[in-house]
């Protein structure tokens, strides 16, 4: 009996299949598009935003993605599609427009322009509510970086009846909060001052009414935890923890900044070893297990660790091996030693669809787009996008680089999404200083991010006892898209050295140049620049000397070049730097070269004594005249202590006159064990050993002898700003050099 009833059944189907038109069995081709509910947004812009197109055959996949074309737009605030035969129709409901902002309660001009410049929702922007709440977010965080940490803000959106918003943030500022004292507290094995001039927040006093640094900042306590964890890390301590941080508030109603920090032990590195994929050649990677011999047994440093991640990109691109992921992990092994093995992996083949940039409403997008490696079309790659993500990060215009990689229209394509978070860019700057040298006063102005271009700009000003100095300096990081720096400055000077070497000078002048790195770790620094100066003798001065007063206007070339092998910039422990200079004439009054070597060498000890070598070598020689007075050779004062500054060498009558050739030599240690309960003081000991000889307009006037001196270098954190001071002794002079047994530096900035 079933089986007579699946008869008839099958039968019945097999007359349907063949009578049944096949455009009734497929979804039907749309040729008509019907909109409904839009007031402001026309038809044919959200046909053109949403990507909509006639004659298509539309599935699920192809609605969601008008979907999310029209929800990118801003534009609306919900939006739904039913198909109705051949006709697609689309229902929206589109988000009010902001017809004011009004931002109250802050009377401070410079603070409201860098809230309402900060803004993410501007006036006539749709309105949408998560915006909003991040721009509250952005607020309270500006707030909280000029002192107000306890302020509140209360958003209120007013609804007009022609769907619009007036939007107002009320603010209640409250009481500044100031840093009163800044302590490091634990296992920390390294001095409070070391760390202090590692972390950004500061004391406050007084007189630093520029500075926000002294404000109570939780964005910047998190970078200081980082900057603390990254220092420790790089000298060794692995597992260093920086357990709390906390702010206690004090009478005053100031706070306590405490940093808690548990070092660890020093770790080293042990075995390294690289994985493969097995379609890699082995000995395109042959440097990696070089740089993994170097490293083993010395102190783990996540430095060399970046070092061998870009050597490994380094190769990967240059082999084109595009399709591939790098990943390390790390295990400890024998309580201080670590291992680590280096996975390269090979990902799946995909290609990047389109690249987004969300929240640049102050920079310019090619700003952006101008670090990012990898363009659309490009194969996808991971270690190229992370590293794109580094380059926006190190503009420094930016508080915050987020990314999301999404899947694309098909299964071999992703989407890259970048959203930044815009931060205050420009800083006013004033320092002072004072010491056995002279005084000094200095001022400047800077903006990372001029009119949303990259562009740095800075000047300053600089006011010695001797000496007047302005300079503005413009720096494009990316000029015109050769990923080279174009560096443009100008200058002017005068310099009062009457009393001390016989002259005074009046300089003004531009320059520029650019600065990049040409091979791994060699820096290229070329320049050319033009100068008028005008020169005058003191009255008493000997005749050859006489005959220099004058005008000078020079056209000259200059360039460094630089192998830079130091484990860190700021206060190396490790590697060297050796770096050359020389000065060209291209049109100049008096033609004359200099020449200009340095090397510095680090060594750290077990006991983390740091072992300093410096060489500083120097000539300047004339092609046709003599070499003019100003140009002249002088040891700088920190290259020999023992002796005033710019008091040794050749004299002509009473003046010092400098030499055609300098050198010094420097030897230092550090004694991180003596006196380690003074927390706010570093012990050193030193010898310097320098010589200045060479005159070509009267050679009876040389003075070739080597100097020489030692003794004890104290640098001192005092409650007013940084305190160096030396005690030297003369090993080795001559007659006529004017020594100085005792020298001190005080600064600070406000």
């Amino acid at each position: 009996m079933v089986n007579k009833y699946l008869k008839y059944i099958y039968i019945f189907v097999f007359f349907i299949s063949i009578f049944t038109p096949i455009s009734k069995v497929k979804a039907d081709v749309i040729n008509e598009i019907e909109i409904n509910g839009n007031q402001r947004i026309s038809d044919e812009t959200i046909i053109l935003f949403g990507g909509i197109k006639k004659n298509v055959d539309y599935n699920n996949k192809n609605l969601n993605l008008i979907l999310k074309n029209l929800y990118e737009t801003n534009f609306f605030e919900n939006v739904s599609f039913k198909i109705d035969g051949q006709i697609l129709k689309i229902f929206v409901i589109e988000n009010p427009i902001v017809q004011s902002i009004e931002i109250t309660g802050v009377k401070n001009k410079s603070i409201i322009e860098k809230l309402n410049s900060n803004l993410s929702l501007r006036e006539k922007n749709s309105f949408i509510e998560s915006i909003v709440q991040r721009d509250e977010n952005t607020l309270k965080n500006i707030l909280r970086s000029n002192g107000y940490y306890f302020s509140e803000i209360n958003t209120v959106i007013e609804e007009n009846e022609n769907n619009t918003v007036d939007l107002k943030y009320q603010i209640t500022l409250g009481e500044k909060a100031f840093i009163e004292k800044i302590k490091f507290i634990g296992d920390k094995k390294i001095k409070d001052r070391k760390l202090r001039n590692i972390i950004i927040s500061e004391e406050s006093k007084f007189w630093k009414f520029l500075s926000s640094k002294k404000y109570l900042d939780k964005n910047r306590i998190r970078i200081d935890e980082n900057l603390l964890k990254n220092y420790y890390k790089n000298n060794g301590y692995y597992e260093v923890k920086v357990n709390s941080t906390s702010a206690q508030i004090l009478e005053s109603k100031k706070f306590e900044l405490i940093y808690n920090i548990n070092a660890g032990e020093k770790f080293t590195f042990n075995n390294l070893k690289i994985n493969l994929p097995s379609s890699f050649d082995a000995k395109n990677f042959e440097q990696i297990n070089k740089l993994f011999e170097d490293i083993k047994n010395q102190k783990y440093s996540l430095n060399k660790i970046k070092l061998i991640l870009e050597e490994i990109d380094l190769i990967v691109l240059n082999k084109q091996y595009e399709f591939i992921n790098a990943t390390y992990k790390e295990k400890i092994v024998d309580n201080n030693k670590i291992d680590i093995i280096f996975n390269i992996n090979e990902s799946k083949k995909i290609f990047v669809e389109k690249i987004n940039i969300f929240g640049n409403y102050v920079t310019n997008e090619n700003v952006i787009r101008n670090s990012i490696l990898t363009d659309e079309g490009d194969p996808f790659n991971e270690i190229l996008f992370k590293k794109s993500l580094n380059r926006i990060k190190s503009r420094n215009i930016f508080e915050k680089v987020d990314s999301e990689i999404l899947d694309g229209s098909d299964s071999r394509s992703k989407i890259l999404n970048i959203r930044v978070s815009e931060k205050p860019t420009g800083e006013i700057s004033a320092g002072a200083g004072t010491g056995t040298s002279g005084s000094q006063l200095s001022f400047g102005i800077s903006e990372n991010n001029y009119l949303g271009e990259g562009k740095r700009v800075k000047a300053n000003a600089t006011l010695s006892d001797n000496a007047l100095r302005g300079l503005l300096s413009i720096t494009d990081p990316n000029f015109k898209n050769s990923d080279k720096s174009l560096i443009t400055k100008i200058e002017n000077s005068q310099e009062d050295l009457m009393s001390r070497f016989g002259y005074k000078t009046n300089k003004a002048g531009f320059s520029f140049g650019t600065s990049f790195e040409q091979y791994r770790n060699i820096f290229f620094s070329p320049e050319i620049s033009s100068y008028y100066e005008s020169l005058k003798t003191s009255s008493k001065a000997s005749n050859n000397k006489k005959k220099q007063e004058g005008d000078y206007f020079d056209t000259e070339f200059s360039y460094s070049l630089s192998l830079n092998k130091l484990n860190q910039n700021f206060q190396p422990t490790d590697g060297y730097r050796s770096t050359f200079k020389q000065k060209l004439p291209l049109y100049a009054d008096d033609k004359s070269i200099s020449n200009t070597y340095e090397f510095a060498n680090y060594n750290q000890l077990g006991n983390d004594t740091v072992l300093s070598f410096k060489i500083l070598l120097q000539a300047v020689n004339s092609i046709d005249n003599d070499v003019r007075i100003s140009r002249r050779v002088f040891i700088p004062a920190s290259r020999l202590r023992g002796f005033a500054s710019g008091k040794i060498g050749p004299k002509d009558g009473s003046d010092y006159i400098g030499g055609n050739y300098g050198t010094a030599i420097n030897l230092a240690a550090t004694l991180p064990n003596l006196f380690v309960d003074l927390q706010n003081v570093d012990f050193s000991i030193f010898l310097d050993t320098a010589n200045i000889f060479g005159v070509d307009y009267d050679s009876s006037l040389d003075s070739n002898k080597l100097r020489s001196s030692t003794g004890l270098a104290i640098d001192w954190f005092t409650p007013i700003g940084p305190l160096s001071f030396s005690f030297a002794s003369p090993i080795t002079k001559a007659d006529t050099d004017t020594s100085e047994t005792f020298r001190f530096r005080i600064g600070t900035t406000f």
